[in-house]
């Protein structure tokens, strides 16, 4: 895809317009099919909006067109994820075996690319070795991604750690990310659903509060902060405020679309009591992305990675 036209649809995608984007990437994919580039850009505002048949069929696509791609790889295996997630269990079983393999060529591509390392750490962690996880790997990636990103191998170790019961071990790991992470907001919002999944409330609100603080962008951190605290059912004036500080910012991004924070925040006001201001924010949501199905609540404004 031309530059001209990756930039703007890549705007669209930060910004959360996901009807704009499908505008031009339609336009751009009626002109030309074999543009892998644009058929992973529109398998991403699909998976935006959990579309996630749309998703898998465009990155699909992108894979078939451009296969030695790590990123598209990636992409293919995070929408595999979400379908699994939403299906029988049967069929969740042959989807995780497609998510294990295009995570591992996704690392085999490019042995440095974070991100796919990350998401195959977490994969390890989550299923069970009958469908290609197990802790085992899990650790061996964990050692592949301190090279990589140490902050990113220390999640990952904390997620290990978690997932053994040593709750000890797991808070350290999340304490240690802080000092090396690139984003200590973001980090402090980790350590914080930590102590959400523990029951440690006041642990949880110090942390969250601090992540916030150092958040000056009002960016992607405030979203998890206050996905974290609605979970908990706490403070919702806070995560009310958090997340109109994000809407307002520009520091918005594809990892916490517009439309979707839009949706968190018209079910806090439905809960504080506010119908109408909650409909104004279902209509912006709408506005966004009108291909949208509002997901039941989970108390989390994030698409999901």
């Amino acid at each position: 895809m031309p530059t001209t036209m990756s930039t703007p649809v890549r705007q669209d995608l930060d910004l959360g317009r996901a009807d704009a984007a499908l505008v031009r990437l339609d336009a751009a994919l009626t002109q030309d099919q074999s543009d892998a580039e644009a058929h992973n850009l529109r398998c991403r505002v699909y998976y935006e909006e959990e579309q996630w048949d749309q998703a898998i069929a465009d990155c699909e696509a992108a894979v078939t067109l451009d296969p030695s791609n790590s990123n598209d790889h990636l992409w293919l295996g995070r929408a595999y994820g979400q379908k699994a997630a939403h299906v029988s269990l049967v069929s969740a079983y042959k989807l995780a075996r497609k998510v294990a393999a295009e995570f591992e060529q996704a690392v085999q591509l490019d042995p440095r690319n974070a991100d796919a390392l990350a998401d195959l750490g977490e994969f390890d962690v989550s299923a069970p070795g009958v469908v290609g996880g197990g802790m085992n790997r899990a650790l061996a990636v964990e050692q592949q991604l301190q090279s990589v990103n140490p902050a990113d191998a220390l999640t990952l170790a904390a997620r290990i750690a978690e997932k053994k019961k040593d709750y000890a071990a797991a808070e350290a790991d999340y304490e240690a990310v802080i000092a090396k992470a690139s984003d200590q907001a973001d980090a402090w919002m980790d350590l914080a659903a930590f102590y959400q999944r523990r029951g440690r409330l006041a642990d949880m609100d110090a942390a969250a509060h601090t992540g916030a603080s150092l958040d000056r962008r009002h960016g992607v951190a405030l979203v998890d902060g206050a996905a974290t605290l609605a979970r908990a059912g706490q403070e919702p004036q806070t995560a009310i405020r958090w997340l109109q500080q994000y809407l307002d910012s520009h520091a918005q991004s594809e990892e916490a679309p517009a439309f979707a924070v839009h949706v968190q925040l018209a079910r806090l006001l439905q809960d504080q009591g506010n119908p109408q201001a909650a409909q104004d924010e279902i209509a912006a949501a709408h506005a966004l992305a009108s291909g949208y199905r509002i997901p039941p609540s989970n108390n989390s404004a994030r698409a999901g990675r």
